[in-house]
């Protein structure tokens, strides 16, 4: 028995700050962050709306594309390096906010590869037959973090939540083959203590390095080849390594998603965002192969090679 995802939704701000914007703020400028990142805007919560409540808000959506009840949900994982407390987890709040009375709860903190980490750890117990649904967000209020007078961090960052409900799915479909990765010798280029820090050179060194190289070993895991996946969903932090990780799996543009320009580096909730993005524009067909790629502060990583489809 394959695990797959049944529904997804997502929650986005509606505020919207530009790169125009943030020129008047800081020492950068529109053209400086286009040609560096591939970002033109990004979406900012406002005092009062934080990550459970984004969270719950995705959360919900997912549950109604499923087309299943709150207590149907047996487990809530979400992806995380924003909680609203320290505890108790986002999970549990969630658990409330929706209804879903039946679910345990817990959060996993993995940086941008979180929801990656959230996914595979639902995936055993699904297929193990423990739970039938596992409700995995993921979510960030990143804003809250950034020092706004760092232009090297802060133009790259937006909030938002995207969430995926996993079930058992027909044979072939599901997910095929991941990978998940952690290198702990990184954790210096990225990280936050008041605000976040970055080393960039170095993380888009390993990230370039990474995104290809794992995408590449879920594919050959699966059993597929280049020429099988239909659709690419990086992790969107940066233009230049998602392209370079496309350029690596040998597929056109148009395989690629890209909503980085539209969002910015959303962190653990960029995979849903993206992959929500692509499902409503009717761009996600029945039994596409996917793969999905993140990586992120700690260093993590994590890829997924998937055939869609229940």
């Amino acid at each position: 028995m394959n695990a797959g995802i049944w529904g997804m939704g997502r929650y986005l701000p509606d505020q919207v700050v530009t790169n125009a914007d943030l020129e008047k703020k800081m020492d950068t400028s529109d053209e400086w962050i286009r040609t560096r990142t591939g970002i033109e805007e990004r979406r900012i919560a406002e005092d009062g709306i934080g990550t459970v409540y984004m969270a719950a808000r995705a959360a919900e959506k997912a549950i109604q594309n499923a087309g299943i009840g709150p207590e149907e949900i047996d487990l809530i994982i979400t992806a995380t390096v924003t909680p609203d407390h320290s505890f108790p987890s986002v999970s549990c709040e969630i658990q409330h906010e929706i209804g879903a009375v039946n679910a345990a709860a817990m959060d996993v903190s993995a940086a941008c590869a979180g929801f990656m980490y959230g996914i595979i750890t639902g995936k055993q117990f699904v297929e193990t037959g423990a739970y039938k649904h596992v409700l995995v967000i993921g979510a960030e209020k990143l804003s809250k973090v950034i020092d706004w007078n760092d232009r090297n961090t802060a133009v790259l960052f937006g909030d938002g939540a995207g969430a995926a409900i996993l079930g058992p799915v027909s044979d072939g479909r599901g997910i095929l083959s991941f990978e998940l990765g952690a290198d702990g010798r990184g954790a210096k280029h990225l990280y936050q203590d008041e605000h976040v820090k970055m080393n960039g050179r170095e993380v888009f060194k390993f990230a370039v390095r990474q995104m290809g190289e794992s995408s590449i070993n879920v594919i050959e895991k699966a059993g597929l080849k280049k020429e099988d996946i239909d659709f690419l969903m990086a992790h969107q932090a940066n233009i230049r390594i998602m392209e370079s990780a496309r350029e690596r799996l040998g597929l056109p543009p148009e395989k690629m998603s890209v909503t980085v320009n539209k969002f910015g580096n959303t962190s653990s909730a960029s995979i849903p965002l993206t992959m929500v993005e692509e499902i409503e524009n009717g761009n996600v067909k029945e039994d596409d192969v996917i793969v999905m790629v993140g990586f992120g502060g700690g260093l993590t990583w994590g890829a997924i090679a998937m055939k869609w489809g229940r």
